[in-house]
């Protein structure tokens, strides 16, 4: 590992508490489920590549996850189904990914911290959220880039069985190409039904 330093803060605002970073993906997908994970990383971790997945290439996120998954004091990941999703809604489905994951830790965090604005609490760890706390915190960073690359692996193995829709490049986000091949086939079983999968222009065909 580098020495170089991490622009983003140390992962520990709450002083003597392991403290775990929590953040989702897919939560704008069409198909697929949402991933979150949870992350609790050494107090001097760092990493010069470390920052919010959305800032990184695929290849840094993807040399990222095996540090990350090597180094943290523990780590793990969430999944909500599509199924679910439709049945709850997607922020209440986001939370629950967040809340699974936190579950899974091997090890119990006093304390976690959560990209966004909505939580909710999960048993009697105290949280606090923090907008685009992804690009602000290392632990939350992880976490985003945990969750994406998980669930981006995971799409592509999904698209092997419904190729039409392009899951292994878009990886069930609205695209113009993922949408025409809805319009197109119709929806797959692992489509979420609770949300607007074509452009109006598109609904003739549908």
């Amino acid at each position: 590992m580098s020495n170089k330093k991490s622009s983003l803060l140390p992962p520990c605002f709450v002083s003597g508490r392991l403290e775990a970073g929590c953040d989702e993906a897919g939560r704008g997908c069409l198909a697929g489920p949402v991933y979150a994970a949870a992350v609790i990383l050494p107090d001097d971790f760092s990493h010069p590549l470390l920052n919010d997945s959305k800032q990184l290439s695929e290849s840094s996120r993807d040399k990222l996850r095996p540090v990350i998954e090597a180094e943290a004091v523990a780590w793990a990941v969430g999944v909500v189904t599509a199924e679910e999703i439709d049945k709850i809604n997607i922020l209440k489905a986001s939370i629950l990914a967040m809340h699974r994951a936190v579950e899974a830790l091997k090890v119990v965090p006093g304390a976690l911290i959560v990209d966004g604005n909505r939580f909710s609490p999960y048993r009697d760890i105290p949280y606090q959220t923090f907008v685009k706390g992804d690009g602000r915190f290392g632990n939350i960073a992880a976490a985003s880039i945990l969750a994406k690359t998980h669930r981006d692996e995971e799409m592509r193995r999904l698209s092997a069985q419904y190729p039409v829709y392009g899951w292994e490049v878009n990886k069930g986000y609205p695209t113009k190409a993922h949408r025409a091949a809805i319009a197109e086939y119709g929806p797959s079983p692992l489509h979420r039904m609770s949300f607007r999968l074509l452009d109006p222009a598109q609904l003739t065909l549908f």
